[in-house]
Protein backbone atom coordinates (compact mmCIF):
# COMPACT_ATOMS: atom_id res chain seq x y z
CA UNK A 1 0.00 0.00 0.00
CA UNK A 2 0.95 3.68 -0.63
CA UNK A 3 0.68 4.77 2.64
CA UNK A 4 3.21 2.28 4.09
CA UNK A 5 5.89 3.33 1.69
CA UNK A 6 8.88 5.04 2.78
CA UNK A 7 8.99 9.09 2.24
CA UNK A 8 10.88 9.56 -1.17
CA UNK A 9 10.27 6.03 -2.39
CA UNK A 10 9.07 5.47 -6.35
CA UNK A 11 5.85 3.43 -6.13
CA UNK A 12 6.87 -0.11 -7.97
CA UNK A 13 3.28 -1.32 -8.59
CA UNK A 14 0.25 -0.41 -9.75
CA UNK A 15 -1.97 -0.30 -6.78
CA UNK A 16 0.95 1.63 -5.22
CA UNK A 17 0.37 4.39 -8.36
CA UNK A 18 -2.98 3.97 -8.05
CA UNK A 19 -2.88 4.73 -3.85
CA UNK A 20 -0.70 7.88 -4.94
CA UNK A 21 -2.93 9.26 -7.30
CA UNK A 22 -5.89 8.81 -4.87
CA UNK A 23 -4.15 10.67 -2.10
CA UNK A 24 -3.12 13.56 -4.44
CA UNK A 25 -6.51 13.68 -5.73
CA UNK A 26 -7.62 14.15 -2.24
CA UNK A 27 -5.07 16.29 -1.50
CA UNK A 28 -5.90 18.72 -4.11
CA UNK A 29 -9.63 18.91 -3.66
CA UNK A 30 -9.41 19.68 0.09
CA UNK A 31 -7.14 22.63 -1.34
CA UNK A 32 -10.04 23.83 -3.48
CA UNK A 33 -12.36 23.60 -0.41
CA UNK A 34 -10.36 25.36 1.57
CA UNK A 35 -9.09 27.94 -1.09
CA UNK A 36 -13.12 28.54 -1.84
CA UNK A 37 -13.53 28.72 2.41
CA UNK A 38 -10.81 31.52 2.39
CA UNK A 39 -12.46 33.34 -0.32
CA UNK A 40 -15.73 33.59 1.31
CA UNK A 41 -14.79 34.52 4.85
CA UNK A 42 -12.68 37.02 2.85
CA UNK A 43 -15.62 38.09 1.63
CA UNK A 44 -17.48 38.22 4.80
CA UNK A 45 -15.24 40.86 6.37
CA UNK A 46 -12.72 41.78 8.50
CA UNK A 47 -13.89 39.79 11.28
CA UNK A 48 -13.15 37.05 9.37
CA UNK A 49 -9.92 37.97 7.84
CA UNK A 50 -8.06 35.46 10.07
CA UNK A 51 -10.36 32.65 9.12
CA UNK A 52 -9.03 33.11 5.82
CA UNK A 53 -5.88 33.51 6.64
CA UNK A 54 -6.74 29.71 8.81
CA UNK A 55 -7.98 28.03 5.72
CA UNK A 56 -5.51 29.49 3.04
CA UNK A 57 -3.08 28.18 5.45
CA UNK A 58 -4.40 24.51 5.64
CA UNK A 59 -4.98 24.67 1.39
CA UNK A 60 -1.01 25.18 1.09
CA UNK A 61 -0.54 22.62 3.88
CA UNK A 62 -2.14 20.20 1.13
CA UNK A 63 -0.05 20.79 -1.44
CA UNK A 64 3.05 19.96 0.17
CA UNK A 65 6.22 19.45 -0.06
CA UNK A 66 6.41 22.70 -3.02
CA UNK A 67 9.33 21.62 -4.69
CA UNK A 68 7.88 18.64 -5.89
CA UNK A 69 4.86 20.62 -7.40
CA UNK A 70 4.69 20.55 -11.23
CA UNK A 71 4.04 23.95 -13.06
CA UNK A 72 0.17 23.53 -13.13
CA UNK A 73 0.08 23.15 -9.26
CA UNK A 74 2.81 25.39 -8.16
CA UNK A 75 0.52 28.43 -10.49
CA UNK A 76 -2.25 26.78 -8.32
CA UNK A 77 -0.04 26.97 -5.00
CA UNK A 78 0.96 30.13 -6.29
CA UNK A 79 -2.07 31.76 -6.21
CA UNK A 80 -2.87 30.55 -2.31
CA UNK A 81 0.38 32.58 -1.24
CA UNK A 82 -1.00 35.68 -2.94
CA UNK A 83 -4.20 35.47 -1.51
CA UNK A 84 -2.98 34.66 2.38
CA UNK A 85 -0.64 38.10 1.70
CA UNK A 86 -3.95 39.85 0.43
CA UNK A 87 -5.85 39.31 3.52
CA UNK A 88 -2.16 39.95 6.11
CA UNK A 89 -2.08 43.04 3.86
CA UNK A 90 -5.99 44.04 5.10
CA UNK A 91 -4.44 42.74 8.53
CA UNK A 92 -1.42 44.83 8.87
CA UNK A 93 1.05 41.60 9.04
CA UNK A 94 2.94 43.83 5.99
CA UNK A 95 6.19 41.40 7.20
CA UNK A 96 3.78 38.14 6.55
CA UNK A 97 2.41 39.60 3.39
CA UNK A 98 5.66 39.97 1.87
CA UNK A 99 7.18 36.20 2.62
CA UNK A 100 3.63 35.00 1.14
CA UNK A 101 4.02 37.06 -2.26
CA UNK A 102 7.69 36.30 -1.98
CA UNK A 103 7.11 32.65 -2.28
CA UNK A 104 3.99 32.92 -4.51
CA UNK A 105 6.65 34.76 -7.31
CA UNK A 106 8.92 32.11 -6.71
CA UNK A 107 6.34 29.58 -7.58
CA UNK A 108 5.03 31.56 -10.26
CA UNK A 109 7.87 34.01 -11.44
CA UNK A 110 4.88 35.36 -14.18
CA UNK A 111 1.52 36.03 -11.23
CA UNK A 112 0.63 39.51 -11.44
CA UNK A 113 -0.94 39.49 -8.46
CA UNK A 114 1.64 38.59 -6.30
CA UNK A 115 3.99 41.09 -7.55
CA UNK A 116 0.92 43.70 -6.71
CA UNK A 117 0.77 42.21 -3.50
CA UNK A 118 4.25 42.47 -2.91
CA UNK A 119 4.84 45.89 -3.95
CA UNK A 120 1.93 47.07 -1.18
CA UNK A 121 3.72 44.94 1.39
CA UNK A 122 6.94 46.26 0.31
CA UNK A 123 5.88 50.01 0.47
CA UNK A 124 3.80 49.33 3.89
CA UNK A 125 7.26 48.34 5.72
CA UNK A 126 8.95 51.55 4.10
CA UNK A 127 11.11 48.69 1.16
CA UNK A 128 11.47 51.45 -1.44
CA UNK A 129 13.61 49.68 -3.25
CA UNK A 130 12.15 46.50 -3.37
CA UNK A 131 8.77 48.07 -3.74
CA UNK A 132 10.53 50.06 -7.13
CA UNK A 133 11.97 46.25 -8.66
CA UNK A 134 8.67 44.36 -7.80
CA UNK A 135 6.83 47.28 -10.15
CA UNK A 136 8.81 46.63 -12.45
CA UNK A 137 8.89 42.93 -12.78
CA UNK A 138 4.89 43.75 -12.88
CA UNK A 139 5.37 45.78 -15.35
CA UNK A 140 7.92 42.94 -17.31
CA UNK A 141 4.77 40.83 -17.24
CA UNK A 142 2.12 43.47 -17.72
CA UNK A 143 3.09 46.56 -19.62
CA UNK A 144 -0.53 48.18 -19.86
CA UNK A 145 -1.01 48.12 -16.52
CA UNK A 146 -1.82 51.20 -15.13
CA UNK A 147 -2.05 50.68 -11.50
CA UNK A 148 1.52 49.32 -11.75
CA UNK A 149 2.73 52.78 -13.27
CA UNK A 150 0.99 54.21 -10.76
CA UNK A 151 2.82 52.41 -8.23
CA UNK A 152 6.05 52.83 -9.91
CA UNK A 153 5.52 56.91 -10.25
CA UNK A 154 4.46 57.20 -6.18
CA UNK A 155 7.67 55.07 -5.17
CA UNK A 156 10.20 56.98 -7.34
CA UNK A 157 8.42 59.98 -5.77
CA UNK A 158 9.21 59.02 -2.52
CA UNK A 159 12.62 57.41 -3.28
CA UNK A 160 13.84 60.88 -4.47
CA UNK A 161 12.34 62.67 -1.21
CA UNK A 162 14.06 59.73 0.66
CA UNK A 163 17.44 61.20 -0.92
CA UNK A 164 16.60 64.54 0.04
CA UNK A 165 16.17 63.46 3.63
CA UNK A 166 19.29 61.60 3.32
CA UNK A 167 21.26 64.52 2.36
CA UNK A 168 19.78 66.87 4.87
CA UNK A 169 20.85 64.45 7.52
CA UNK A 170 24.80 64.26 6.14
CA UNK A 171 24.76 67.23 5.92
CA UNK A 172 23.83 68.29 9.38
CA UNK A 173 26.28 65.65 10.60
CA UNK A 174 29.05 67.29 8.80
CA UNK A 175 28.07 70.11 9.99
CA UNK A 176 27.81 69.02 13.51
CA UNK A 177 31.20 67.26 13.11
CA UNK A 178 32.79 70.63 12.14
CA UNK A 179 31.60 72.93 14.67
CA UNK A 180 32.74 69.73 17.19
CA UNK A 181 36.47 70.20 15.81
CA UNK A 182 36.17 73.98 16.14
CA UNK A 183 35.37 74.10 19.12
CA UNK A 184 37.74 71.51 20.15
CA UNK A 185 40.41 73.59 18.47
CA UNK A 186 39.82 76.82 20.52
CA UNK A 187 39.06 75.04 23.63
CA UNK A 188 35.50 75.12 24.52
CA UNK A 189 33.66 73.09 26.52
CA UNK A 190 30.12 72.54 26.01
CA UNK A 191 27.93 70.95 28.69
CA UNK A 192 24.21 70.31 28.98
CA UNK A 193 21.92 73.06 28.34
CA UNK A 194 20.68 75.83 30.69
CA UNK A 195 17.38 78.01 30.05
CA UNK A 196 16.37 76.48 26.84
CA UNK A 197 12.52 78.11 27.38
CA UNK A 198 14.62 81.22 26.68
CA UNK A 199 17.11 80.19 24.50
CA UNK A 200 15.30 77.66 22.23
CA UNK A 201 16.79 75.76 20.29
CA UNK A 202 19.66 78.54 19.22
CA UNK A 203 23.50 76.88 18.98
CA UNK A 204 26.57 78.47 17.88
CA UNK A 205 27.46 78.33 14.28
CA UNK A 206 30.51 78.02 12.36
CA UNK A 207 30.32 79.82 9.02
CA UNK A 208 32.04 78.90 5.39
CA UNK A 209 35.10 81.28 6.46
CA UNK A 210 35.28 79.48 9.58
CA UNK A 211 34.21 81.78 12.13
CA UNK A 212 32.22 80.74 15.04
CA UNK A 213 29.56 82.77 16.14
CA UNK A 214 27.88 82.54 18.95
CA UNK A 215 24.46 83.28 20.76
CA UNK A 216 24.29 85.07 23.99
CA UNK A 217 21.82 85.16 26.84
CA UNK A 218 21.91 88.12 29.15
CA UNK A 219 19.48 87.72 31.88
CA UNK A 220 19.44 90.92 34.07
CA UNK A 221 17.64 89.55 37.70
CA UNK A 222 17.40 93.33 39.09
CA UNK A 223 14.24 93.92 36.97
CA UNK A 224 13.19 90.86 35.46
CA UNK A 225 14.48 89.75 32.42
CA UNK A 226 12.72 91.83 30.26
CA UNK A 227 14.21 94.77 31.41
CA UNK A 228 15.39 97.62 28.74
CA UNK A 229 18.82 98.82 27.69
CA UNK A 230 20.27 101.77 26.79
CA UNK A 231 21.92 101.97 23.32
CA UNK A 232 25.30 102.01 24.92
CA UNK A 233 25.06 99.34 27.21
CA UNK A 234 23.99 96.92 24.13
CA UNK A 235 26.67 98.28 21.93
CA UNK A 236 28.88 97.66 25.05
CA UNK A 237 27.50 94.20 25.83
CA UNK A 238 27.43 93.06 21.90
CA UNK A 239 30.40 94.38 20.64
CA UNK A 240 32.93 94.36 23.40
CA UNK A 241 35.94 92.39 22.05
CA UNK A 242 35.10 92.29 18.32
CA UNK A 243 34.65 96.10 17.48
CA UNK A 244 36.74 98.69 18.83
CA UNK A 245 34.67 101.48 20.55
CA UNK A 246 37.06 104.17 19.64
CA UNK A 247 35.90 103.46 16.03
CA UNK A 248 32.29 103.72 16.84
CA UNK A 249 30.38 107.33 16.20
CA UNK A 250 29.96 109.46 19.30
CA UNK A 251 26.19 108.79 18.42
CA UNK A 252 26.18 105.54 19.01
CA UNK A 253 27.86 106.32 22.33
CA UNK A 254 26.19 109.10 24.33
CA UNK A 255 24.07 108.71 27.15
CA UNK A 256 25.89 106.87 29.88
CA UNK A 257 24.03 106.20 32.70
CA UNK A 258 24.76 104.89 36.12
CA UNK A 259 23.48 101.08 35.34
CA UNK A 260 26.85 101.46 33.29
CA UNK A 261 29.00 100.24 36.15
CA UNK A 262 27.39 96.61 36.21
CA UNK A 263 29.19 93.40 36.51
CA UNK A 264 28.69 90.17 35.13
CA UNK A 265 28.44 86.70 36.27
CA UNK A 266 28.02 83.50 33.94
CA UNK A 267 26.99 80.00 35.11
CA UNK A 268 29.23 77.85 34.63
CA UNK A 269 30.48 73.74 34.92
CA UNK A 270 33.44 73.50 36.60
CA UNK A 271 35.49 71.04 35.53
CA UNK A 272 34.56 68.45 38.51
CA UNK A 273 30.99 68.67 37.37
CA UNK A 274 29.68 70.74 39.92
CA UNK A 275 27.55 73.88 38.63
CA UNK A 276 28.64 77.45 39.89
CA UNK A 277 28.61 80.93 39.61
CA UNK A 278 31.97 82.66 37.62
CA UNK A 279 32.27 86.47 37.67
CA UNK A 280 33.23 87.49 34.37
CA UNK A 281 35.13 90.43 34.10
CA UNK A 282 34.17 93.49 31.82
CA UNK A 283 37.23 93.73 30.25
CA UNK A 284 37.19 89.87 28.89
CA UNK A 285 36.18 89.31 25.58
CA UNK A 286 33.62 86.44 25.12
CA UNK A 287 36.42 84.34 23.06
CA UNK A 288 38.44 84.34 26.71
CA UNK A 289 35.67 83.52 28.64
CA UNK A 290 34.88 80.13 26.67
CA UNK A 291 38.45 79.12 26.13
CA UNK A 292 38.68 79.50 29.91
CA UNK A 293 39.72 75.75 31.14
CA UNK A 294 38.00 75.50 34.16
CA UNK A 295 34.75 76.44 32.49
CA UNK A 296 32.59 74.07 30.50
CA UNK A 297 29.49 76.36 28.90
CA UNK A 298 26.06 75.28 29.61
CA UNK A 299 25.58 75.07 25.34
CA UNK A 300 25.39 78.81 24.79
CA UNK A 301 27.06 80.98 27.34
CA UNK A 302 24.03 82.61 30.08
CA UNK A 303 25.65 85.71 31.97
CA UNK A 304 23.77 87.32 34.47
CA UNK A 305 23.95 91.00 34.80
CA UNK A 306 23.73 92.99 37.83
CA UNK A 307 24.72 96.99 38.59
CA UNK A 308 27.44 97.46 41.72
CA UNK A 309 25.43 100.32 42.68
CA UNK A 310 22.37 98.67 43.26
CA UNK A 311 21.88 97.78 47.06
CA UNK A 312 20.31 93.84 44.70
CA UNK A 313 24.08 93.32 44.06
CA UNK A 314 25.05 92.78 47.83
CA UNK A 315 22.35 90.50 48.13
CA UNK A 316 22.99 88.71 44.99
CA UNK A 317 26.79 88.19 45.96
CA UNK A 318 26.29 87.14 49.15
CA UNK A 319 24.09 84.02 47.66
CA UNK A 320 20.58 85.26 49.11
CA UNK A 321 19.42 85.32 46.14
CA UNK A 322 18.38 82.50 44.09
CA UNK A 323 16.75 81.32 40.43
CA UNK A 324 13.00 82.27 40.21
Amino acid sequence: MALLMEPGAEPLTESEQADLAGIAAIKESAAREYKEQGNQFVRMGRRHYAAAVSCYTKAIAQMEPLSSLDASAAADASVLFANRAHVNILLGNHRRALDDAEQAIRLSPSSVKAYYRAVKAALALDLLTDAASFCRKGLEQDPPNEEFKKLLSEVDSKLREQDRQRAKVAQAIAKAKDLAAAMGKRGVKLGKAAYQELTGVKKPVLDEQGVLHWPVLLLYPEGGFGKPLSRSEVLRYLLEGNVDSKALPDSLLDGEDEEHDSTKCTTVTSTDSSSKWIKVKEGKTLQEVLQDKGYIVPAIPVFFVVSRKSTFYKDFKAGNWSLP
